[in-house]
């Protein structure tokens, strides 16, 4: 079989910046090894933190929307397999894939179930639990027609899998579990790090386009640091992330220890100096790629369910899981304080790592479903028809509309 991967990124990968980022390099790792030629596009404009991609041999183009240049581009790349970051790609480029390359492969990376995360974002804002009516909204009709169009559909929580194959009853041969894709440590790993008395102060850290990360340090800042500060004095908090907004700049107080230290281009050094991480996280889907940091960096954490949701299999955390706000509080000040616990602490972490996000293993498994849906590519879609059915409303729908923009820009320049 030929090996030609075209990846159509919602976004340039920055992976300093975002766990998302990361997990585009993981993937791209995955079919580097497996030695695909890929070519990466994108109609993103890229950023100082986007990553080097022609570094790694890897062909990069912008594309338009709604434009015919892409139809002779991906003609000229002719893949086997199309990757579709995000089901927003997906919806803007898929009908295309299919018209001019119908034999190829088409992989749809979730990322995340963003509408779980729309639906939890929902009902904390007005402070109720999540149930169907939250689960079923416009964006959730729109990522699961997505899925049903694509072949193969990654997705990164366990919890996600059991919610699609439960809920909407989605074939399992449409998904492939794929969480993040990680190097073995040795226990040793933590002397590579400074120890308990080595450390000082506690850490969050995220990407603040993204809501979760933005309202858990709000949360820090108004409801939990308060009460930890009245029992850790001198300690401090630092706030680092990508995309600082002036709400969360404005938070910056040396004299109650709250330090907005903003964007590190060296987030291990960082985690590595703390001892604690704090992620009161009350809403999101996926898996958070700061508590995985903190596992490799051998940082123990606090977070809450939603923070740890789908992350470790039942193992002991590193750290706590409480999404009571006092509770919080006071786990923080005993990880703090208290030597054995943090050293019981980061051994979890490692074998969370180890046993929850094998590299090796999971390899094996994708190229395994990559292999076998490539081969039975005909009768994989003849028994998903749902997803011929959308594709054909697609086709005719978002195909034509796209079509009728893209004569209407053409007009506009003549």
């Amino acid at each position: 079989m030929s090996k030609n991967l075209l990846v159509i990124g919602f976004v340039w990968p920055e992976p300093n910046s975002t766990a998302a980022g990361s997990r585009m390099l993981q993937l791209i790792d995955f079919f580097k090894e497996n030695n695909y030629k890929i070519t990466f596009v994108s109609t993103a404009q890229k950023s100082d933190n986007s990553y080097p991609l022609e570094k790694l041999d890897i062909n990069t183009f912008f594309i338009k929307v709604n434009h015919k240049s892409f139809d002779e581009l991906i003609k000229e790349i002719d893949p086997d397999i199309v990757l579709f970051d995000r089901f927003l790609t997906e919806e803007q480029f898929g009908w295309r894939v299919s018209e001019n390359c119908p034999k190829a492969l088409k992989i749809l990376d979730t990322e995340d179930l963003h509408f779980l995360r729309y639906a939890r974002h929902q009902a904390y804002k007005t402070k109720e639990d999540v149930t169907l009516t939250h689960l079923v909204n416009d964006l959730t009709k729109r990522e699961l027609a997505s899925i049903y169009r694509c072949d193969i559909s990654l997705i990164i929580s366990e919890y996600e899998m059991n919610l699609l194959q439960s809920i909407f009853k989605i074939d399992d041969n449409l998904l492939c579990y794929l969480p993040f894709l990680l190097d073995k440590i040795k226990i040793t790993a933590m002397n590579n790090y400074p120890d308990f008395e080595d450390r000082t102060n506690f850490i969050t850290i995220g990407n603040f386009k993204h809501k979760p990360n933005l309202e858990s340090v709000i949360f820090l800042k108004k409801v939990i640091w308060p009460l930890i500060r009245i029992k850790l004095p001198d300690t401090n908090i630092l706030i680092y992330g990508a995309y600082l907004p002036k709400q969360i700049k404005q938070m910056h107080d040396p004299s109650e220890g709250f330090i907005v230290e903003g964007w590190t281009e060296d987030k291990e050094k960082v985690f590595a100096n703390a001892r604690v991480c704090l992620a009161p996280l009350h809403f999101g889907a996926g898996l958070k790629g700061k508590l995985l940091d903190t596992m490799n960096f051998c940082t123990p954490n606090i977070t809450t369910t939603i923070g740890a949701e789908g992350m470790h299999n039942n193992l002991p955390w590193n750290g706590f899981i409480t999404n009571d706000n006092e509770d919080f509080a006071l786990k923080a000040v005993e990880l703090y304080n208290n030597k054995v616990i943090w050293e019981v602490s980061q051994t979890n972490g490692i074998n969370i790592i180890n046993k929850c996000y094998s590299k090796e293993r999971f390899h094996s498994i994708f190229k395994s479903k990559i292999n076998k849906s490539r081969k039975n590519l005909e009768k994989l879609r003849l028994n998903n028809f749902t997803g011929s059915m959308l594709n054909h409303h697609t086709m005719q729908s978002t195909k034509y509309l796209s079509k009728w923009i893209e004569e209407k820009n053409e007009k506009s320049r003549d």
